[in-house]
């Protein structure tokens, strides 16, 4: 950036106004009319510009006009006398940030220029996070390798360009179902308004219903002030109901009323507000067994469940369970400061042979272990089996497993575990045996055993 540039056709008035401002220490530059500007602005970006409307060959109004036109957001404040306090106020509907009037001193100058900057400043980190935002819920930037999440994402792209449509997203905790939620909004004509997630199981019963529609003062004990509830604040974007099973039917009824008169009133209030929003429900519960017991609301649920999607568990998708790791791994690695991440061959085989209970979630926590206690960020499959000392072991021996009635050949069974236990770990005895929950000692008998079995057969 290059300072502020000062235009104004009168040589007198532009260094009364450089002086003003290299006092506090801006740097500036200045233009006699507006077409002078225009070119200096094609050739630089300044922080900011200050301008009086009056001026020959090209005036305020329309310098301000082509300028918005290069730099859509460069805020330029606009100088007028008493008179033209009408061409300010049009000034500003084109664009400006804010206009001085004249006569001025000092301090307003000065006053003026710091606000404009600040607000200036403010709007364009909102405009970056936005474009972050967007990036990182981009549906081309979500790791999905499995055909089944490549058809979620395929379905989520589709409902995002419906903006009004509401979406039931369902699937088992830590499978992601945020993550869509927030992908549909982002990808939508809604992604400049607010997403709003909300977890209905976190919120007392109670307190569920002043949380979501928010509630007037006097309303209940305590309400000393209006409060404006979720509802509102998502106001032109999306609301994300997460756990929508656990809303009370009361609660139900009202998100009910909002999807069918798009209105609601605040606790304590009878005044109808509307609202215009897109409702997206998360459940990892059968809502359809609900409303067949009556604890969810049928009509509701058919309202709602307008376009659902299912997310698969992680072990019914393995294919995204390396890709998922590896994403993780770079981004952990990045933040600890460990300049080597991967993933080894014995720790890949480790990892797609679980069965996730906890899903991506659990996924993430398990690679971000495996980074604090890797040296350099490359994980091998002693990093993944490490435990804190008591700690109870990740992974365990299925305990579902059911002794068929003809019995099973419990040496041979016994045999290819061992074997898949060497394989996992490339061979290496003391990683074979933490994954049997063996000491190596013990791991080396029941190895030799094994062997001399095999020689007798």
């Amino acid at each position: 950036m290059d300072g502020i540039l000062i235009i104004d056709d009168e040589k007198r008035m532009r260094h009364i106004i450089q002086l003003m401002l290299e006092r506090e220490g801006f740097k500036t530059e200045q233009a006699g009319n507006g077409k002078e500007a225009l070119e200096m602005l094609k050739r630089k970006r300044f922080d900011m510009a200050i301008t009086d409307l009056k001026m020959p060959e090209m005036d305020g109004m329309s310098l301000l006009e082509e300028a918005k036109k290069i730099y859509p957001d460069f805020p330029i404040v606009v100088i007028t006398a008493h008179g033209t306090i009408e061409n300010a106020v049009e000034a500003m509907q084109k664009g400006a940030i804010d206009y001085i009037t004249k006569p001025f001193d000092e301090e307003k100058i000065i006053i003026t220029v710091k606000r404009s900057l600040k607000i200036s400043r403010l709007q364009e980190e909102v405009k970056l996070l936005r474009e972050e935002l967007m990036e990182r819920f981009d549906f081309s930037g979500i790791i999905a390798h499995s055909q089944k999440m490549l058809a979620i994402l395929n379905q989520a792209s589709m409902v995002a360009n419906t903006p009004d449509s509401t979406v039931l997203v369902q699937g088992e905790s830590g499978t992601g179902k945020e993550l869509i939620a927030r992908s549909i909004h982002y990808n939508s004509n809604r992604a400049e308004h607010r997403f709003v997630a909300i977890n209905c199981a976190a919120i007392p019963s109670e307190l569920i219903e002043s949380e979501l529609f928010g509630y007037e003062k006097g309303a209940f004990t305590g309400a000393n002030k209006r409060n404006i509830g979720k509802f509102e604040q998502a106001h032109g974007g999306t609301i994300l109901l997460d756990e929508l099973g656990d809303l009370s039917i009361a609660a139900q009824a009202k998100v009910l009323r909002i999807l069918e008169q798009k209105e609601f009133e605040r606790l304590g209030g009878d005044e109808p507000i509307k609202v215009d929003v897109r409702i997206i429900g998360a459940t990892n519960q059968d809502l359809d067994q609900m409303a067949e017991q009556n604890t969810f609301r049928k009509d509701l649920l058919f309202r709602i469940k307008v376009f659902p999607i299912y997310i698969p568990p992680l072990k019914e998708r393995r294919e995204d369970i390396i890709p998922l790791a590896e994403h993780f791994l770079k981004r952990l690695t990045q933040s600890m400061g460990k300049p080597n991440p991967g993933l080894t061959d014995a720790a890949k085989k480790f990892l797609i042979k679980q069965d996730w209970p906890g899903n991506v979630r659990e996924l993430e926590n398990t690679i971000e272990r495996a980074v604090i206690h890797s040296a350099d960020g490359n994980i091998d499959i002693s990093h993944l089996t490490s435990s804190s000392p008591g700690e109870k072991e990740t992974f365990e021996v299925d305990s579902d497993f059911v002794l068929p009635p003809e019995g099973v050949d419990f040496e041979k069974m016994e045999a290819g575990i061992v074997h898949q236990a060497l394989e996992i770990s490339n061979n290496n005895q003391s990683q074979a045996a933490k994954l049997l929950g063996l000491s190596r000692g013990k791991f080396r008998v029941l190895l030799k055993n094994i062997k001399e079995g095999g020689k007798n057969d």
